[in-house]
Formats: structure tokens, C-alpha cells, sequence
């Protein structure tokens, strides 16, 4: 295979053939390294961007780097279809560190597999065709995680999608009670809206989830792919709100950066039937390897709880800004979103000339996903520009 030189341009050669359905930014990343990342000039950036919820562990970190060079040594890919001893202890980790009961694993390879594995599965055991999900939530973009998904942004195009899916208002407990019924298979919530503008649930409206699932037989599904391992201050977000979900579906970061997506089932979801799902690649050796190594590192250094300590330090001082810019800040952890009363293009522009790497969540509020290595030094700084672009 040809590399790509000096004489050729990187960013002409993609954009000639790539799919075209990303918005790009002009920057060529080429390394990256904790929460660094360096571009084609050998300019160095703050990555408050993280891969969008992917590199928890930050860039390269030695011990996923190594799980994956060993496991590519001695056995990649492995259908489940056979038992794998990777796999199988990955499983069992994952399982003794996931809340409540969520004893049984299905592995596949994003989040939106994740997504429609538990859509699937909670059809299936309920015999029930119907999904609540809120507004603003995001869950993917296959056509099951779609239908979930309610901006008319994704969905306009794809229409008609999977039926039977109601969108009800986030936080608000008056229309889940109405919204769920004896034919609801599931609810689908996020612990914190992440694409929507990095929402936090009311603890009462989760409770509440709970409670009318309970009653109605139906199941609750909570999608912590971005507020998963260790992003909100604790492992998983659902440890600060005192429930239980039925079905939990993971990805982003579960593997250290590597793709691979998990729905994790309880007691409450029955016994699946043969063939009735499957994946590939999902499990293989390669990403249980590494995501044995992601949820070891999280655990020995404790990231979770400097995710806790950092996020508090930081919505502290970014609630203390003066500007006029900010609407509100709100988030959990180092899951941070300021909302703005500008477009968040703009500023995003600013940011990167700055050296610094952010998302949008909608059109108005700057998301930050820094690593949760992140140095507090390098988190002041990202703060101190964020000021200085807003006074601008």
C-alpha cells in the first residue's frame, strides 16, 4: 500500500473519496498522546473533543496499546460461536463491574448496535412492539437506533422508519406516565443527554422510569454509550441515580478507543432465543483484550473519580465566567455542556485556532469530552481560552 507523502495532499485525497456525509473540519490529526492530539504540522491540540465519548483513557495509553499488540499476536477474530478465554474473562469483569443484576452480555461492535440489540431484546422478551424514548435523545443512526432518535435532522431523511416509537419530553414525569402503557415493551432513556445538549435526568423523572416500568411490565433501557466508563464521575452515570435499568447498552470508550459496543440484560429480560441475534465480529478476541485493558486502567487509576473531582473544579469555574455568551452550564463529571446565546460554529473555530478541540450539542451549546487524564494545569487552560474567545 502506497503512503501518502509530502507531494500528496491528505486532506484533497479523503475528500476525493470518502463518502462526503461528514462535516470536516481543516485539520489533519496524525498522533495523539493522553490528551493530546498533533496535527500534519506538528501543531500540538488539547482534545476536549476525546473522540467524541471514545478516548476516556485518553490517546494511546500504553496498556491498551499493548493488550492489543499481544492479543494481535496470538488471536484475532473468533466468532462466538466457540468459547474464547479472552472473551470469557472480559465477561465475567464486566459483568462483577456493572451495576445491579446485569449478569449476561451481548457484544457487538458501536453504539448503535448496541442500541438496536436492546431494542430487539426487549421485544422479543416483553412479546410488545412499543418504544418510548424523549425528545432530544440521540441513540444512532441505523434504522432502529434511528427511530429512537428524535431530531427531524437525522430522521427527515429516512422516513418512514421502524413504527411504534413516541417521543415524550425529557425530565417531564406527567407525559411518561402518560406515554407508557400495557403495550410498552420499553423505555429508552439517557442518564444524560449527550447530542441534545448534555441534559442531566431529574433523579425523580428516572425514579419514576422505573416505577412505571415496573408496573406495566415493560422494560427500562439505559443508553450510557457516552456517559459510560467513568465520563460523569462514576462508572456508569445510573450509580448516581439509586435505580436499576432492565437492559444497559455501552460503547464509545468501553475498549480504550477500539470499536466495540456491549448490551448488558438483567432478570427481568427472558430467556433469548437461539439465532434470534448475532454479530460477527462482535466479542472478538482483539477488542476484549483491549477492553479487558480499558476497564482495568479505569479501575487501578481511579479514573471515575477524577472525572468527579475535575468536572466539579471545572463547572465551577466556567459558571464563574462573566460573559454575557454563556446561557447556562450544566453537566455530570467531565461531561460538560455551556450553552450559549450565539451559534456554537463560530466559537468551535476560535477554540481550534486556540489549540484547543471541542463538539457542539445542537446549535447553541459547546460540549466538552476532555479524557479523563486530562492535567487540571492543562484543564485551567482550556477554560482560560474558552474566556478569552467568548470576550471576543
Amino acid at each position: 500500500m502506497q503512503t501518502l507523502t509530502a507531494a500528496v495532499h491528505v486532506q484533497t485525497v479523503e475528500s476525493a473519496h470518502t463518502s462526503g456525509v461528514y462535516p470536516k473540519r481543516d485539520l489533519t490529526i496524525v498522533r495523539g498522546q493522553g490528551a493530546y492530539l498533533w496535527d500534519d504540522q506538528g501543531r500540538r491540540y488539547i482534545d476536549c473533543a476525546g473522540g467524541q465519548g471514545a478516548a476516556n483513557l485518553g490517546h494511546s495509553h500504553p496498556a491498551i496499546a499493548e493488550a492489543i499488540s499481544q492479543q494481535a499476536r496470538t488471536l484475532i477474530s473468533c466468532p462466538e460461536i466457540f468459547y474464547n478465554d479472552v472473551r470469557a474473562a472480559y465477561l465475567a469483569e464486566l459483568t462483577a463491574a456493572a451495576p445491579g443484576e446485569l449478569n449476561r452480555v451481548f457484544l457487538s461492535n458501536s453504539g448503535a448496535e448496541a442500541i438496536e440489540a436492546a431494542l430487539k431484546f426487549a421485544r422479543i422478551s416483553t412479546g410488545r412492539r412499543e418504544i418510548v424514548a424523549a425528545m432530544r435523545g440521540f441513540h444512532g443512526r441505523t434504522m432502529g437506533a434511528l427511530s429512537a432518535t428524535w431530531n427531524k435532522k437525522y430522521r427527515g431523511p429516512f422516513m418512514p422508519l421502524v413504527p411504534d416509537f413516541t417521543h415524550i419530553p425529557y425530565n417531564n414525569i406527567a407525559a411518561l406516565e402518560a406515554a407508557v402503557s400495557d403495550a410498552t415493551a420499553a423505555v429508552l432513556l439517557e442518564p444524560v443527554q449527550g447530542e441534545g445538549g448534555v441534559r442531566p435526568a431529574d433523579p425523580a423523572f428516572l425514579q419514576s422510569a422505573r416505577d412505571l416500568c415496573d408496573a406495566s411490565g415493560a422494560l427500562l433501557i439505559l443508553d450510557e454509550i457516552q456517559t459510560g466508563f467513568g465520563r460523569t464521575g462514576t462508572l456508569f452515570a445510573v450509580e448516581q441515580y439509586d435505580i436499576q435499568p432492565d437492559i444497559l447498552a455501552l460503547a464509545k470508550s468501553i475498549a480504550g478507543g477500539l470499536p466495540m459496543g456491549a448490551t448488558l440484560l438483567g432478570p427481568s429480560v427472558g430467556e433469548l432465543p437461539r439465532m434470534s441475534h448475532g454479530s460477527t465480529f462482535g466479542g472478538n478476541p482483539l477488542a476484549a483484550a483491549a477492553a479487558r485493558a480499558a476497564l482495568r486502567v479505569m479501575q487501578e487509576e481511579q479514573l471515575p473519580q477524577r472525572a468527579a473531582h475535575l468536572g466539579a473544579l471545572m463547572k465551577t469555574r466556567l459558571s464563574a465566567l462573566k460573559s454575557p455568551l454563556i446561557r447556562e452550564v450544566r453537566g455530570l463529571g467531565l461531561m460538560i455542556g455551556i450553552e450559549l446565546k450565539i451559534k456554537v460554529g463560530p466559537v468551535l473555530r476560535a477554540l481550534q485556532e486556540r489549540g484547543v478541540l471541542a463538539l457542539p450539542a445542537g446549535a447553541t451549546v459547546l460540549r466538552l469530552l476532555p479524557p479523563l487524564v486530562i492535567t487540571q494545569e492543562d484543564m485551567d487552560h482550556v477554560i482560560d481560552v474558552i474566556s478569552e474567545v467568548l470576550a471576543q
